[in-house]
């Protein structure tokens, strides 16, 4: 288009083009917030000045198609007010040109028609790029919302069938170890027999060997009630629902350890939800899985520390949930999908019972927990306890 070798004119189309594809990093010296208006100010100028540069009269100039360069970009990048008003700052660019044109031309009904002609294509350009692009970010939103969804889903079917095969395993492992444990009773107890006659059958002056045969039947009582330990894990637990306050049961099974450990430098903080719900949980289980959790708390802070009770309510599924959150040295990432595994303990002392029937009592109650806390930041167990249990 004409005028065809008009210097002003192959410069500001070069700057034109330069400025678009070299945006970006152009204006990276720009805050973000206003990089987008920057460009658009520039858009407009570059337009301003090539349409300034071409034909006899400006405003009658063919390069006036350039103004949609920032049209299009405002109604890309911004919502409809947005759209709106930087698409009537480029009209207005646009239409400045008729100011200088009417010093020497009558502006005729033909001519002022094609200038609204102009104008108003300037704004349905804008607005149907401004739809498409609202329509793209509705579903770009769509779409992560459905793969947020899909992450929690797959979240909770890992859960499950985590769950599911620590059920199998204690299954598997009841079955086996039921029969096994009433076959160690018997000998244990002939054993523990045999030491008591024997220790009844010595002098008084046979002082090593009344100490071993004491060794031996104390031995066995240990053994024995390890086994009746193992026994009561495995036996299933006859629930007896009551719909109970779950704040007064926290509340026992703290008292209860503080009177068991009263020297232990542990500050205790309470955050409990107010208006929690009633719901369906046999008080003594309960009390006794709350009691393993915070004694595995307090075993984890031996030089003093915070434990932090924290209640709320669970919408989905309906329930209440209790974190239980120490300031101990937390547990290791490689140990975290073992430690409700009965036997396994990481401590120097302990058979590893307490966690493991701590995960029974909750899955009785339909419940589940959770480790949600990191290797050295402590160690945060979520128990979720839901409002319709079943015994």
């Amino acid at each position: 288009m004409p005028p065809l070798w008009e210097l002003h004119k192959q410069l500001t189309l070069l700057g034109i083009g330069i400025f678009q594809i070299f945006e970006q990093p152009m204006l990276r010296w720009l805050k973000a917030s206003y990089r987008l208006a920057a460009s658009l100010v520039i858009k407009i100028v570059l337009a301003t000045t090539l349409v300034g540069h071409t034909g006899e009269v400006p405003i009658n100039s063919s390069y006036y198609l350039i103004y949609y360069l920032p049209v299009i970009s405002a109604a890309m990048h911004y919502g409809p007010l947005g759209m709106v008003l930087w698409t009537s700052l480029a009209s207005a660019a646009y239409c400045s040109f008729l100011i200088p044109a009417l010093e020497e031309y009558e502006l005729t009904a033909a001519g002022a028609t094609e200038l609204a002609i102009r104008c108003l294509f300037f704004f349905l350009a804008a607005v149907l790029v401004n739809r498409l692009m609202m329509e793209r970010q509705r579903q770009a939103l769509r779409t992560q919302r459905l793969a947020e969804s899909l992450a929690e889903v797959n979240r909770h079917l890992s859960q499950a069938q985590a769950e599911a095969r620590r059920s199998e395993r204690l299954a598997a492992l009841g079955q086996l170890s039921a029969g096994l444990a009433h076959e160690i009773r018997n000998p244990l107890g002939i054993i523990r027999g045999s030491a008591e006659m024997l220790q009844k059958k010595l002098k008084s002056d046979d002082s090593l060997p009344l100490e071993l045969a004491g060794n031996i039947s104390s031995e066995v009582s240990r053994l024995t009630a390890l086994v009746a330990r193992f026994l009561n894990f495995v036996r299933p637990f006859q629930l007896h629902l009551q719909a109970q306050q779950i704040e007064r049961i926290l509340d026992r099974a703290l008292k209860g350890i503080h009177e068991r450990l009263p020297e232990a430098k542990i500050e205790v903080i309470r955050q409990y939800t107010e208006g929690l719900p009633e719901i369906p949980v046999d008080p003594e289980l309960c009390e006794h899985m709350f009691t393993n959790l915070f004694l595995n708390a307090w075993e984890a802070m031996p030089e003093g520390g915070t434990l932090r009770v924290k209640t709320a309510v669970s919408a989905a599924p309906k329930g209440v949930t209790v974190d239980v959150d120490d300031s101990g040295s937390g547990v290791p990432e490689e140990v975290r999908e073992q430690i409700f595994n009965p036997f396994f303990t990481t401590k120097k002392e302990g058979v590893g019972l307490g966690l493991a029937i701590v995960a029974k009592i909750v899955d009785d109650h339909r419940g589940s927990i959770r480790l949600i806390s990191s290797s050295g930041k402590g160690a945060c167990f979520r128990v979720f306890l839901p409002s319709n249990g079943q015994a």
